[in-house]
């Protein structure tokens, strides 16, 4: 017996697009292998689409990459957001640090980097206007923790932003490089460096 009409429309509103899974299957590919082991063929396979469909949607890989690393700095910037939304003076700095901590193993930030390294022009662009949005968010995060705390910085939180960004592109890389090591005691050191530029 068909579904009634309603059905239907819900049934196939829960499943991603085919756009979505390709876009999805991509980042995930990213993180795992890197993106100079990434091909258009593995990204179909694990999406479950053909390549002509990565083409229909996406038309080549540079594109894809595009609106790759477009989602990935969304998303960053999302979870970054809500980081310190319900945050109390007591427990603000704890929830910055789960916040960092869950990126780093997400691994979004390391295929960021990654990515800056691609000769593409397109996607080169992409990189920096993620660079300058992750700046804003920073700047935007280090205002609201801040504020948090009581405390009035003695440096714009633009120039907090830099150093932030900066730390967490550091912290990405070292976790990949040297995964036995303890990113806590560095971020430790980090804040409490920067909470000295507060009066």
């Amino acid at each position: 017996m068909p579904l009634p009409e309603a059905a239907r429309a819900t049934e196939s509103s829960a499943a991603p697009s085919a756009a979505t899974r390709i876009l999805q299957a991509t980042i995930r590919l990213l993180v795992e292998r890197g993106a100079g082991r990434l091909s258009l063929q593995d990204v179909a396979e694990a999406a479950g689409v053909s390549k002509g469909l990565i083409h229909y949607h996406y038309h080549d890989k540079d594109t894809l990459l595009t609106r790759a690393v477009e989602g990935i700095t969304a998303d960053l910037a999302r979870r970054e957001r809500a980081a310190l939304a319900e945050s109390t003076p007591r427990g603000v700095v704890d929830d910055l640090w789960r916040w960092i901590n869950s990126e780093l193993r997400r691994g979004h930030v390391r295929a960021l980097l990654e990515l800056a390294q691609e000769p593409s022009a397109l996607v080169r662009e992409a990189i920096r206007s993620t660079a300058m949005a992750r700046r804003t968010e920073a700047a935007q995060t280090a205002t609201r923790l801040f504020t948090v705390l009581g405390l009035q910085p003695r440096v714009p939180a633009e120039l907090v932003a830099e150093v932030m960004v900066a730390f967490m592109d550091g912290l990405a890389f070292n976790t990949d490089l040297l995964p036995e090591e303890n990113p806590r005691v560095a971020f430790d050191v980090f804040w409490l460096g920067t909470l000295s530029l507060a009066e």
